[in-house]
């Protein structure tokens, strides 16, 4: 925490000593309850409403199957993660993953990949809290002053600069989106239940016919990015006062996430068919809508307040990490916190508002970042660190053959994850110049 240098010269004070100690004890809080609401708020957000449109491209099979595949998947990968982290303590972050595996060299590659995949997020989640604002007020307003209140909320559900804090707020966040995954079930299955006869939703067991390598692969892209908790999971653990306790967390949250992953998925695409919208809360009328966006306010912004507190916590972390500022409990402490939270969630708003194919660009950014920390990481990092005696003892002939598949799924979903939405632009593109 501080240099010997300074203890020896006493220039550490008494008062910076006691806030030292308790800066410790109040970044040591959180249990694996808290953990597993943070992983929830995480990883399950608007973006589980675009599922019903994957299980559309898919097929109610394989989309289910691949739902089931990739949640547990999530569940082992996270498992492994975790592990790593109670076995070398001294891991605050993924980007000391890097240090680990590569030296200085990997830290630094591993720190710019982490915070260029968080600040897209955070601005995602701008972005969207734009559309649900304008959606709700649903009268002519310049989008920009609907971006910068977008901006300005979420800033200010940022500022407690621990995570056992803001899992207070979490369980706001998951009663609001199972609310909103409610709302939109109910709405479409009672659109579809008055339709007339000959007029209900088609939908179908197996993949649509038309179905293109390009769609098929962003849909596949889109469920096992809705399972991604890996890529903040290190950071909370770093709180836990007791981090073995993690595996309940992630068992938990393993089971949520699958239970409401296929029940969403499978559902909405029943109700709706083949057209459904993504997010599918589109897909039950303006007035649905606007109510559905209403509930969704909690899920949008509280998930992104804690995307924003990591990137905070990194970069305050790093630039304070041999002074009791990094503890946020001084004055200096609360003015370095307040000004971080503030560029983090600038530098998202920004992004996201300058650039026309920002959605795009955010998939992109996902298929060739989070493709690593989801799971070709973890992956290595079980190779690395986990794997012990004989390759031919059963354990690691079991571990190492789960492993190799995940890390040959995360490089195909790099290559052919990025091929896919590459074309996609380049489709959306090319049919606006045509439009031109």
């Amino acid at each position: 925490m501080f240099s010997q240098a300074d203890a020896e010269a006493g220039e550490i004070t008494d008062l910076e000593k006691r806030k030292a100690r308790d800066g410790v004890a109040k970044f040591s809080r959180l249990g694996w309850k808290r953990l597993t609401i943070l992983l929830v708020v995480a990883a399950i957000a608007l973006g589980t409403l675009s599922l019903p449109a994957a299980f559309a491209a898919l097929g109610m099979v394989v989309g289910v199957i691949v739902t089931l595949v990739a949640g547990f998947i999530a569940v082992y990968t996270g498992l492994v993660v975790g592990r790593v982290k109670v076995k070398h303590p001294e891991i605050h972050h993924f980007a000391d993953v890097g240090r680990l595996l590569w030296g200085n060299v990997g830290y630094e590659i591993m720190n710019a990949m982490l915070i260029i995949q968080l600040l897209f997020l955070v601005g995602s989640h701008c972005l969207t809290g734009t559309t649900a604002l304008t959606t709700i007020i649903d009268k002519p307003v310049c989008s920009v002053w609907m971006g910068i209140a977008s901006a300005a909320i979420l800033a200010l559900i940022s500022i407690p600069p621990s995570f056992a804090e803001v899992a207070i707020l979490g369980y706001i966040d998951f009663a609001s989106i199972l609310l909103t995954i409610g709302i939109t079930i109910i709405a479409t299955g009672i659109q579809n239940g008055n339709a007339a006869p000959g007029q209900e939703a088609e939908w179908s067991a197996w993949p649509r016919e038309d179905l293109t390598i390009v769609q098929a692969l962003i849909a596949v892209l889109n469920i096992i990015f809705a399972y991604s908790f890996t890529i903040c999971q290190l950071s909370f653990m770093d709180e836990m006062h007791t981090p073995a306790d993690f595996e309940k967390s992630i068992w938990s949250l393993g089971a949520i996430q699958i239970t409401i992953y296929i029940l969403t998925g499978a559902l909405i695409y029943a109700f709706v068919g083949k057209d459904v919208a993504s997010p599918a809360l589109l897909s039950g009328g303006k007035l649905i809508s606007r109510v559905a966006f209403g509930v969704a306010i909690p899920v949008i912004f509280i998930s992104g307040a804690i995307l924003v507190v990591t990137v905070g916590r990194m970069v305050h972390g790093r630039i304070y990490a041999n002074s009791v500022t990094r503890f946020v409990n001084t004055k200096k402490g609360w003015i370095t916190w307040l000004l971080t939270i503030l560029v983090v969630v600038v530098v998202g708003w920004f992004i996201a508002e300058v650039i026309p194919i920002f959605n795009d660009l955010v998939a992109l950014i996902s298929s060739l970042l989070n493709s690593g920390f989801a799971l070709y990481f973890p992956a290595i990092m079980w190779f690395q660190f986990l794997k012990e005696g004989s390759w031919l003892s059963p354990k690691n002939l079991f571990h190492g053959a789960c492993n190799t598949f995940i890390m040959a799924a995360g490089f195909f979903l790099l290559v052919g994850g990025t091929y896919a939405v590459v074309q996609n632009i380049v489709s959306y593109l090319v049919c606006n110049l045509a439009s031109c």
